[in-house]
Protein backbone atom coordinates (compact mmCIF):
# COMPACT_ATOMS: atom_id res chain seq x y z
CA UNK A 1 0.00 0.00 0.00
CA UNK A 2 1.05 3.50 -0.89
CA UNK A 3 0.78 6.34 2.06
CA UNK A 4 0.48 9.87 1.19
CA UNK A 5 1.66 11.20 4.95
CA UNK A 6 1.07 14.80 5.48
CA UNK A 7 3.09 15.78 8.85
CA UNK A 8 1.96 19.57 9.56
CA UNK A 9 -1.71 21.23 9.36
CA UNK A 10 -3.46 23.47 11.84
CA UNK A 11 -7.02 22.58 13.80
CA UNK A 12 -9.58 25.89 13.85
CA UNK A 13 -8.12 26.68 17.00
CA UNK A 14 -4.86 28.16 15.17
CA UNK A 15 -5.05 32.14 14.12
CA UNK A 16 -5.72 32.75 10.44
CA UNK A 17 -7.07 29.40 9.59
CA UNK A 18 -10.35 28.18 8.23
CA UNK A 19 -13.97 27.15 10.99
CA UNK A 20 -13.50 23.82 8.74
CA UNK A 21 -10.70 22.37 9.96
CA UNK A 22 -12.25 19.82 12.27
CA UNK A 23 -12.01 16.24 12.10
CA UNK A 24 -15.01 15.81 9.85
CA UNK A 25 -13.91 18.37 7.16
CA UNK A 26 -10.67 17.10 7.13
CA UNK A 27 -11.01 13.26 7.02
CA UNK A 28 -13.80 14.27 4.13
CA UNK A 29 -10.89 16.21 2.23
CA UNK A 30 -8.13 13.51 2.51
CA UNK A 31 -10.26 10.48 0.93
CA UNK A 32 -10.73 12.92 -1.74
CA UNK A 33 -7.24 13.98 -1.81
CA UNK A 34 -6.14 10.62 -1.41
CA UNK A 35 -3.98 11.20 2.20
CA UNK A 36 -4.42 8.43 4.09
CA UNK A 37 -2.23 9.16 7.71
CA UNK A 38 -2.15 13.11 8.15
CA UNK A 39 -1.50 15.25 11.33
CA UNK A 40 -4.23 16.26 13.87
CA UNK A 41 -2.79 19.98 14.27
CA UNK A 42 -2.29 21.97 17.23
CA UNK A 43 -2.12 18.99 20.07
CA UNK A 44 -0.99 21.36 22.33
CA UNK A 45 -4.73 23.34 22.61
CA UNK A 46 -7.05 22.01 25.52
CA UNK A 47 -10.17 21.75 23.74
CA UNK A 48 -8.94 20.48 20.56
CA UNK A 49 -7.14 17.54 22.22
CA UNK A 50 -10.31 17.01 23.98
CA UNK A 51 -12.00 16.70 20.71
CA UNK A 52 -9.48 14.66 19.75
CA UNK A 53 -10.02 12.59 22.60
CA UNK A 54 -13.33 12.18 22.17
CA UNK A 55 -13.39 11.22 18.81
CA UNK A 56 -10.66 9.32 17.26
CA UNK A 57 -9.89 5.98 17.37
CA UNK A 58 -6.74 4.32 18.87
CA UNK A 59 -5.30 1.81 16.70
CA UNK A 60 -3.00 0.92 19.26
CA UNK A 61 0.00 1.19 17.03
CA UNK A 62 1.15 5.29 17.75
CA UNK A 63 -1.64 5.87 15.10
CA UNK A 64 -5.39 7.03 15.05
CA UNK A 65 -8.56 7.00 12.96
CA UNK A 66 -11.56 9.02 12.49
CA UNK A 67 -13.88 8.02 9.21
CA UNK A 68 -11.53 5.97 7.57
CA UNK A 69 -8.50 7.98 7.69
CA UNK A 70 -5.19 7.47 9.67
CA UNK A 71 -4.22 10.41 12.26
CA UNK A 72 -1.25 10.86 13.73
CA UNK A 73 -0.76 13.44 17.01
CA UNK A 74 1.64 16.26 15.42
CA UNK A 75 1.00 19.81 15.80
CA UNK A 76 3.59 23.20 15.66
CA UNK A 77 4.87 25.27 18.29
CA UNK A 78 6.58 28.52 18.33
CA UNK A 79 9.69 28.71 20.53
CA UNK A 80 10.92 31.98 21.59
CA UNK A 81 14.46 33.08 23.03
CA UNK A 82 17.42 35.34 23.21
CA UNK A 83 20.53 33.74 21.41
CA UNK A 84 23.64 36.26 20.85
CA UNK A 85 21.72 39.41 21.89
CA UNK A 86 19.12 38.67 19.60
CA UNK A 87 15.39 37.57 19.82
CA UNK A 88 15.01 34.19 17.90
CA UNK A 89 11.52 32.42 17.02
CA UNK A 90 11.20 28.63 15.62
CA UNK A 91 8.52 27.08 14.44
CA UNK A 92 9.00 23.11 15.44
CA UNK A 93 6.98 20.29 14.68
CA UNK A 94 5.84 17.78 17.29
CA UNK A 95 5.08 14.22 17.33
CA UNK A 96 3.70 12.00 19.89
CA UNK A 97 2.86 8.47 19.75
CA UNK A 98 -0.38 8.66 22.53
CA UNK A 99 -2.15 10.94 24.52
CA UNK A 100 -0.95 9.19 27.73
CA UNK A 101 2.56 10.97 26.58
CA UNK A 102 0.40 14.32 25.33
CA UNK A 103 -0.95 14.70 28.41
CA UNK A 104 2.50 14.36 30.26
CA UNK A 105 3.71 16.76 27.52
CA UNK A 106 1.36 19.13 27.68
CA UNK A 107 1.56 19.80 31.22
CA UNK A 108 5.62 20.68 30.94
CA UNK A 109 4.63 22.94 28.21
CA UNK A 110 2.41 24.57 30.32
CA UNK A 111 5.20 26.00 31.89
CA UNK A 112 6.65 27.69 29.05
CA UNK A 113 3.48 29.42 27.95
CA UNK A 114 -0.17 29.55 27.63
CA UNK A 115 -1.33 26.41 25.79
CA UNK A 116 -5.03 27.92 25.31
CA UNK A 117 -3.93 31.18 23.40
CA UNK A 118 -3.39 30.19 20.17
CA UNK A 119 -3.31 26.13 18.65
CA UNK A 120 0.47 27.16 18.03
CA UNK A 121 1.27 28.54 20.98
CA UNK A 122 4.10 30.59 21.60
CA UNK A 123 6.44 29.33 24.20
CA UNK A 124 9.27 30.83 26.36
CA UNK A 125 12.36 28.20 26.39
CA UNK A 126 15.14 28.04 23.97
CA UNK A 127 15.19 24.93 21.30
CA UNK A 128 17.52 22.80 23.39
CA UNK A 129 15.39 23.24 26.29
CA UNK A 130 12.51 22.31 24.47
CA UNK A 131 13.74 19.03 23.18
CA UNK A 132 15.51 18.38 26.22
CA UNK A 133 12.56 18.44 28.34
CA UNK A 134 10.66 16.59 26.37
CA UNK A 135 12.75 13.89 25.24
CA UNK A 136 12.76 13.09 29.09
CA UNK A 137 9.20 12.61 29.36
CA UNK A 138 9.60 10.20 26.17
CA UNK A 139 11.88 9.44 23.79
CA UNK A 140 9.60 8.39 21.09
CA UNK A 141 9.09 11.83 20.72
CA UNK A 142 9.73 13.29 17.50
CA UNK A 143 11.27 16.82 16.31
CA UNK A 144 10.85 18.56 12.56
CA UNK A 145 12.37 21.69 12.61
CA UNK A 146 9.01 23.76 10.55
CA UNK A 147 9.64 25.21 7.20
CA UNK A 148 13.11 25.67 7.73
CA UNK A 149 13.99 29.19 5.74
CA UNK A 150 11.00 31.01 5.87
CA UNK A 151 12.39 34.35 7.32
CA UNK A 152 11.01 35.22 10.53
CA UNK A 153 9.84 31.69 12.15
CA UNK A 154 12.46 29.28 9.87
CA UNK A 155 16.16 27.66 12.27
CA UNK A 156 17.59 28.62 9.14
CA UNK A 157 15.30 32.14 8.16
CA UNK A 158 16.49 35.81 7.87
CA UNK A 159 15.32 37.39 10.39
CA UNK A 160 15.54 35.38 13.36
CA UNK A 161 17.47 32.13 12.32
CA UNK A 162 20.70 30.45 12.82
CA UNK A 163 23.21 29.71 10.45
CA UNK A 164 24.08 25.88 12.20
CA UNK A 165 21.03 23.76 13.56
CA UNK A 166 23.65 23.17 16.91
CA UNK A 167 23.31 27.42 17.82
CA UNK A 168 19.65 26.53 18.27
CA UNK A 169 19.68 23.34 18.92
CA UNK A 170 22.59 22.37 20.91
CA UNK A 171 23.67 18.65 22.14
CA UNK A 172 20.00 18.31 21.39
CA UNK A 173 20.43 18.66 17.32
CA UNK A 174 21.06 14.80 17.11
CA UNK A 175 17.10 14.53 18.20
CA UNK A 176 15.51 16.14 15.34
CA UNK A 177 14.07 13.42 13.12
CA UNK A 178 13.78 15.48 9.58
CA UNK A 179 13.98 18.98 8.52
CA UNK A 180 10.74 20.54 6.37
CA UNK A 181 11.94 21.97 3.78
CA UNK A 182 8.35 24.50 3.09
CA UNK A 183 6.82 25.76 0.43
CA UNK A 184 9.48 28.34 -0.87
CA UNK A 185 11.86 25.84 -1.22
CA UNK A 186 12.42 22.48 -2.97
CA UNK A 187 15.09 19.58 -2.04
CA UNK A 188 17.00 20.32 -4.83
CA UNK A 189 18.03 23.88 -3.19
CA UNK A 190 18.27 22.51 0.15
CA UNK A 191 21.00 19.92 -1.41
CA UNK A 192 23.04 23.05 -1.89
CA UNK A 193 23.85 23.75 1.02
CA UNK A 194 26.60 21.78 3.66
CA UNK A 195 25.18 21.93 7.29
CA UNK A 196 21.84 20.26 6.46
CA UNK A 197 23.55 17.23 4.44
CA UNK A 198 22.69 14.80 7.47
CA UNK A 199 18.57 14.83 7.67
CA UNK A 200 16.12 13.38 5.53
CA UNK A 201 14.36 16.24 3.99
CA UNK A 202 10.21 16.03 4.50
CA UNK A 203 7.51 18.06 2.83
CA UNK A 204 4.29 18.80 4.49
CA UNK A 205 1.44 20.83 3.89
CA UNK A 206 1.18 23.54 7.12
CA UNK A 207 -2.30 24.01 5.91
CA UNK A 208 -4.50 26.30 7.13
CA UNK A 209 -7.81 25.10 5.20
CA UNK A 210 -8.87 21.75 4.33
CA UNK A 211 -8.61 22.31 0.68
CA UNK A 212 -4.66 22.86 0.94
CA UNK A 213 -4.11 18.95 3.02
CA UNK A 214 -0.93 17.23 0.77
CA UNK A 215 -0.39 20.18 -1.17
CA UNK A 216 3.03 19.09 0.03
CA UNK A 217 3.57 15.68 1.45
CA UNK A 218 5.24 12.52 1.53
CA UNK A 219 5.06 9.25 -0.33
CA UNK A 220 6.12 6.45 1.87
CA UNK A 221 5.21 2.53 1.18
CA UNK A 222 3.17 0.29 3.80
CA UNK A 223 3.22 2.11 6.84
CA UNK A 224 1.97 -0.11 9.78
CA UNK A 225 2.49 2.45 12.58
CA UNK A 226 4.18 5.41 14.16
CA UNK A 227 7.48 4.12 15.04
CA UNK A 228 7.64 2.22 11.38
CA UNK A 229 6.81 6.06 9.94
CA UNK A 230 9.72 7.63 11.96
CA UNK A 231 11.98 5.05 11.41
CA UNK A 232 11.46 5.32 7.32
CA UNK A 233 11.78 8.82 7.26
CA UNK A 234 14.82 9.11 10.25
CA UNK A 235 16.58 6.78 7.86
CA UNK A 236 15.92 7.60 4.34
CA UNK A 237 14.77 4.43 3.88
CA UNK A 238 14.70 4.72 -0.55
CA UNK A 239 12.72 1.68 -0.25
CA UNK A 240 9.88 2.93 1.29
CA UNK A 241 10.01 6.27 1.57
CA UNK A 242 9.33 6.86 -2.49
CA UNK A 243 9.36 10.86 -3.13
CA UNK A 244 7.95 13.93 -1.23
CA UNK A 245 5.45 16.05 -3.02
CA UNK A 246 6.19 19.65 -3.85
CA UNK A 247 5.44 22.85 -4.42
CA UNK A 248 7.39 24.75 -7.17
CA UNK A 249 9.42 27.04 -4.29
CA UNK A 250 8.81 29.95 -6.32
CA UNK A 251 5.57 29.58 -6.22
CA UNK A 252 5.55 29.64 -1.87
CA UNK A 253 5.42 33.00 -0.33
CA UNK A 254 8.64 33.90 0.87
CA UNK A 255 10.70 33.02 -2.23
CA UNK A 256 12.05 36.17 -3.24
CA UNK A 257 13.17 39.59 -2.14
CA UNK A 258 10.97 42.41 -2.05
CA UNK A 259 8.31 44.36 -0.50
CA UNK A 260 4.48 43.50 -1.10
CA UNK A 261 3.00 46.80 0.07
CA UNK A 262 5.44 48.45 -2.92
CA UNK A 263 4.59 45.40 -5.59
CA UNK A 264 8.48 44.73 -6.03
CA UNK A 265 9.71 41.30 -5.79
CA UNK A 266 12.78 39.91 -7.48
CA UNK A 267 15.31 37.37 -7.48
CA UNK A 268 18.57 38.48 -6.18
CA UNK A 269 21.90 38.01 -8.23
CA UNK A 270 24.43 38.25 -5.22
CA UNK A 271 24.57 38.41 -1.40
CA UNK A 272 23.52 42.40 -1.75
CA UNK A 273 20.82 43.37 0.60
CA UNK A 274 18.83 46.35 -1.17
CA UNK A 275 16.98 49.20 -0.43
CA UNK A 276 13.26 49.86 -1.59
CA UNK A 277 13.51 52.62 -3.86
CA UNK A 278 9.62 53.08 -3.01
CA UNK A 279 9.40 53.42 1.07
CA UNK A 280 12.95 53.57 1.31
CA UNK A 281 13.25 50.17 3.67
CA UNK A 282 15.41 47.91 3.30
CA UNK A 283 13.56 44.30 1.58
CA UNK A 284 12.57 41.37 2.71
CA UNK A 285 15.25 39.46 2.09
CA UNK A 286 13.49 35.85 0.94
CA UNK A 287 14.43 31.97 0.89
CA UNK A 288 16.15 31.75 -2.26
CA UNK A 289 18.54 34.79 -0.82
CA UNK A 290 19.29 33.12 2.34
CA UNK A 291 19.90 29.61 0.85
CA UNK A 292 22.46 31.14 -1.31
CA UNK A 293 23.96 32.97 1.28
CA UNK A 294 24.25 29.73 3.39
CA UNK A 295 25.37 27.67 0.37
CA UNK A 296 28.11 30.79 -0.28
CA UNK A 297 26.41 31.68 -3.75
CA UNK A 298 27.42 28.34 -5.06
CA UNK A 299 24.77 26.01 -7.03
CA UNK A 300 27.31 22.79 -6.39
CA UNK A 301 25.35 19.93 -4.55
CA UNK A 302 26.28 17.95 -1.15
CA UNK A 303 26.10 14.46 -0.83
CA UNK A 304 22.74 14.24 0.85
CA UNK A 305 19.92 11.53 2.27
CA UNK A 306 18.50 12.48 -1.71
CA UNK A 307 15.09 11.13 -1.24
CA UNK A 308 13.64 11.81 -5.06
CA UNK A 309 10.51 14.91 -5.30
CA UNK A 310 8.10 15.70 -8.01
CA UNK A 311 6.37 18.99 -8.16
CA UNK A 312 2.62 19.35 -8.46
CA UNK A 313 0.38 22.38 -8.47
CA UNK A 314 -3.21 21.42 -7.11
CA UNK A 315 -5.79 20.50 -8.98
CA UNK A 316 -8.47 23.22 -8.77
CA UNK A 317 -5.76 25.52 -9.79
CA UNK A 318 -4.87 23.64 -12.99
CA UNK A 319 -8.63 23.40 -13.63
CA UNK A 320 -9.15 27.80 -13.09
CA UNK A 321 -6.65 28.29 -15.68
CA UNK A 322 -7.77 25.53 -17.69
CA UNK A 323 -10.87 26.72 -17.55
CA UNK A 324 -10.34 30.96 -17.20
CA UNK A 325 -12.65 30.40 -14.19
CA UNK A 326 -11.70 31.12 -10.36
CA UNK A 327 -10.76 27.82 -8.60
CA UNK A 328 -13.75 28.63 -6.21
CA UNK A 329 -16.11 28.85 -8.80
CA UNK A 330 -19.02 26.13 -9.19
CA UNK A 331 -17.51 25.84 -12.65
CA UNK A 332 -14.30 24.77 -11.57
CA UNK A 333 -15.73 22.68 -8.75
CA UNK A 334 -18.04 20.39 -10.83
CA UNK A 335 -15.21 19.83 -13.35
CA UNK A 336 -13.17 18.69 -9.78
CA UNK A 337 -15.60 16.87 -8.98
CA UNK A 338 -16.53 15.34 -12.22
CA UNK A 339 -12.97 14.12 -12.85
CA UNK A 340 -12.41 12.84 -9.40
CA UNK A 341 -15.26 10.54 -10.35
CA UNK A 342 -13.14 9.15 -13.26
CA UNK A 343 -10.04 8.88 -11.32
CA UNK A 344 -10.94 8.57 -7.63
CA UNK A 345 -8.65 11.02 -5.53
CA UNK A 346 -7.17 14.04 -6.88
CA UNK A 347 -3.09 12.75 -6.37
CA UNK A 348 -3.97 10.11 -8.83
CA UNK A 349 -4.82 12.51 -11.33
CA UNK A 350 -2.19 14.39 -10.57
CA UNK A 351 0.77 12.08 -9.64
CA UNK A 352 0.04 8.41 -10.22
CA UNK A 353 -2.12 7.95 -13.13
CA UNK A 354 0.36 7.25 -16.06
CA UNK A 355 0.01 9.88 -19.52
CA UNK A 356 -1.65 7.31 -21.49
CA UNK A 357 -4.53 7.30 -18.58
CA UNK A 358 -4.97 10.80 -19.17
CA UNK A 359 -4.84 11.25 -22.43
CA UNK A 360 -7.66 8.95 -22.74
CA UNK A 361 -10.23 10.07 -20.13
CA UNK A 362 -9.59 13.93 -20.02
CA UNK A 363 -9.52 16.76 -22.30
CA UNK A 364 -6.38 16.75 -24.37
CA UNK A 365 -5.21 19.81 -23.08
CA UNK A 366 -6.05 19.24 -19.41
CA UNK A 367 -3.90 16.29 -19.96
CA UNK A 368 -0.88 18.04 -21.46
CA UNK A 369 -1.48 20.49 -18.65
CA UNK A 370 -1.61 18.02 -15.91
CA UNK A 371 1.74 16.08 -17.77
CA UNK A 372 3.18 19.53 -18.15
CA UNK A 373 3.32 20.50 -14.57
CA UNK A 374 4.94 16.86 -13.63
CA UNK A 375 7.67 17.69 -16.16
CA UNK A 376 8.06 21.26 -14.68
CA UNK A 377 7.22 22.75 -17.80
CA UNK A 378 5.40 25.92 -16.53
CA UNK A 379 6.10 29.27 -16.07
CA UNK A 380 6.38 31.10 -12.61
CA UNK A 381 6.08 34.22 -11.04
CA UNK A 382 7.96 34.54 -8.01
CA UNK A 383 6.25 35.24 -4.42
CA UNK A 384 7.85 37.65 -2.31
CA UNK A 385 7.06 39.17 1.32
CA UNK A 386 4.16 37.07 2.16
CA UNK A 387 2.53 37.40 -1.13
CA UNK A 388 2.25 34.22 -2.95
CA UNK A 389 3.70 33.36 -6.51
CA UNK A 390 1.67 31.52 -9.59
CA UNK A 391 2.08 28.77 -11.32
CA UNK A 392 2.04 29.25 -15.63
CA UNK A 393 1.04 26.39 -17.78
CA UNK A 394 2.95 26.85 -20.64
CA UNK A 395 4.92 24.51 -22.97
CA UNK A 396 8.33 26.33 -21.86
CA UNK A 397 10.27 25.44 -19.21
CA UNK A 398 11.94 27.82 -16.99
CA UNK A 399 13.80 27.17 -13.63
CA UNK A 400 16.31 28.36 -11.44
CA UNK A 401 18.52 25.06 -11.32
CA UNK A 402 17.57 23.42 -14.85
Amino acid sequence: MIDVVDLHIHSHYSMATSRDMDLEHLSFRAKKKGVTILATGDITHPLWVENLKSKLTDLKNGLFEFDGVRFILAGEVNVVFKHKEKIRKVHIVVSVPSFEVLDAVNKKLSEYGNLSADGRPTLFVSGEEFMHSLKEISDAIKFIPAHIWTPWFGVFGSKSGFSRLEECFGDQTENISALETGLSSDPQMNYIVRDIDRFTLVSNSDAHSPQNIAREANVVKDVSSYEDLFRVIENADKERFLFTVEFFPEEGKYFGDGHRKCGIGFIPENSERKICPVCGKPFTYGVYHRVMECAGWKKEERKNKKIPFVYSVPLKEILSEFLKKGKNTKTVDYAYQDILSKFGTELNVLLFSDESALKKRLDKQLADFIISVRKGKVKKEIGYDGKYGRIILTEEKIGLFD
